[in-house]
């Protein structure tokens, strides 16, 4: 006889009140029985014996989406999806899923949160051609061995559980959405995708602090982990991508949100770019790399005198950690005291900025801020800042400069230790830095 907690997954041979692993109260249950797990031998391959064959992907015809994944869903993977209430993965799914199904495929969906009218209503509402609904199948049921058992005898092509949280093992004697029954289902589903060579995506809630909701092995185990960001007052969505076993990580899809569903946003420069000709003081563009794509944006920032004991540091886009280090080299290495000013800083479109190249642009959009002094119109700032006040070299410089041409920029500042850099054409100037107060002196923002 065994007991397990509910909300850790500690184990006991007998009942406890407190939880020695997570510290909750009145937490363990008793197991009934042990479950039999059918013993399978480990098959021993040598790897010279391994015939290379092509990777085989199933596009889905939504670029943005293919494009994160890195080419198409892979056969026999297991994605993940995670993003805050009403962000948009249910709508993405359904899309995705609406888009096999008009290429031929046998689509199962399996929900616990919605019932087969309400996603029928949905369907209609994101499909704008007529669609033949006989390969597409729905299931309303949180029992894994129901859900098993149907994917078994439907022989679907692809699969989609939502969400993941919702989903419950009757053998496991805690409720749906604790560690154990997230655990224990997505095993499940990771061992059907392999043995069928079954695409399933699974979609996932996310905590208070943004994290994917269950255990941490919940993103190890699966085989890619997408995170759906972005405000949700807002129209634009951010697809990124934090795992991917097929491809390349980090790479990001954007999407529009509309009536008729997500509309994919094929050139984002021009959206993160609405003062592009504008000479405004606290703007600063930075040309960013998300995975293979270069996205140019803007960098606003608002300084204003505190009138608190403590200055007010408001972030959104930007790790405030990191701009606490970047306001203390401005203070020493550029004679520039932000302590008695408020700092707001914003990153347009929504983006998360996690690369430290932006450093440049930040620090030039507070100066400006503070001095009230515009950096002149079509500038561009690349490089990571130093606690010394040195310009850092950063990766992709060709392709950023590439992108910042092609947006008709006039001149872009990088690091001295990226050149040489091949010869452009267009009129774009070259300037290269080695420290902080050079850039100033650049820009007219001693």
């Amino acid at each position: 006889m065994n007991f397990v907690c509910e909300n850790c997954g500690y184990e006991s041979s007998k009942w406890l009140g407190r939880c020695p692993m997570c510290g909750n109260w009145n937490t363990f249950r008793e197991i009934k029985g042990t479950v039999k797990k059918e013993e399978k031998k480990g098959q021993l391959v040598n790897l010279a014996e391994i015939k290379e064959r092509e990777e085989e992907r199933i596009k889905t015809e939504i670029e943005e989406f293919d494009r994160v994944l890195g080419g198409g869903l892979v056969k026999g993977s297991l994605i993940l999806i995670g993003g805050e209430p009403g962000i948009g993965k249910s709508t993405l799914s359904l899309q995705i899923s609406l888009a096999l199904l008009n290429k031929g495929f046998k689509v199962l969906y399996v929900s616990s949160e919605e019932n087969p009218f309400q996603i029928k209503m949905r369907y209609s509402r994101l499909s704008s051609l007529k669609t033949n609904y006989e390969k597409f199948y729905l299931l309303f049921s949180p029992d894994l061995e129901e859900i098993v058992l149907q994917i078994e005898e439907l022989n679907p092509q692809i699969v989609i559980i939502d969400s993941i949280q919702t989903i419950e093992d009757k053998k496991i004697p805690s409720v749906a959405g604790s560690i154990n029954q997230v655990r224990e289902a997505t095993l499940t589903l990771l061992n059907l995708a392999k043995r069928k060579g079954l695409p399933i995506i699974i979609i996932s809630h996310v905590t208070k602090q943004g994290l994917i909701a269950g255990p941490k092995v919940l993103e190890h185990m699966v085989d890619v982990v997408l995170y759906f960001e972005g405000d949700i007052n807002t129209d634009y969505r951010i697809l990124r991508c934090e795992k991917n076993r097929f491809g390349p990580a980090n790479e990001v899809g954007i999407f529009e949100m509309q009536e008729s569903g997500l509309q994919e946003v094929k050139n984002p420069n021009f959206l993160f770019l609405p003062h592009l000709k504008e000479e405004v003081f606290g703007l600063a563009f930075v040309p960013l790399s998300e995975g293979r794509r270069i996205i140019v944006t803007e960098i606003q920032c608002l300084a204003t005198p505190t009138y608190f004991s403590y200055p007010q540091r408001v972030v959104q886009g930007f790790d405030i950690r990191r701009l606490s280090i970047l306001l203390s080299v401005l203070d020493i290495q550029a004679d520039i005291n932000t302590g008695r000013y408020d700092i707001y800083l914003n990153i347009a479109g929504s983006l998360q900025i996690k690369e430290t190249a932006s450093d440049l642009g930040i620090i030039c959009a507070v100066a400006s801020a503070i001095r009230k002094s515009p950096i002149k119109r079509l500038t561009c700032l690349l490089g990571e800042v130093g606690l010394l006040g040195e310009i850092r070299p950063v990766s992709f410089v060709r392709e950023r400069v590439k992108e910042v041409q092609k947006l008709g920029f006039n001149r872009i500042i990088v690091p001295k230790e990226n050149l040489p850099i091949s010869p452009l054409t267009n009129g774009l100037e070259i300037i290269p830095v080695n420290s902080l107060r050079e850039v100033f002196e650049i820009l007219n923002l001693k």
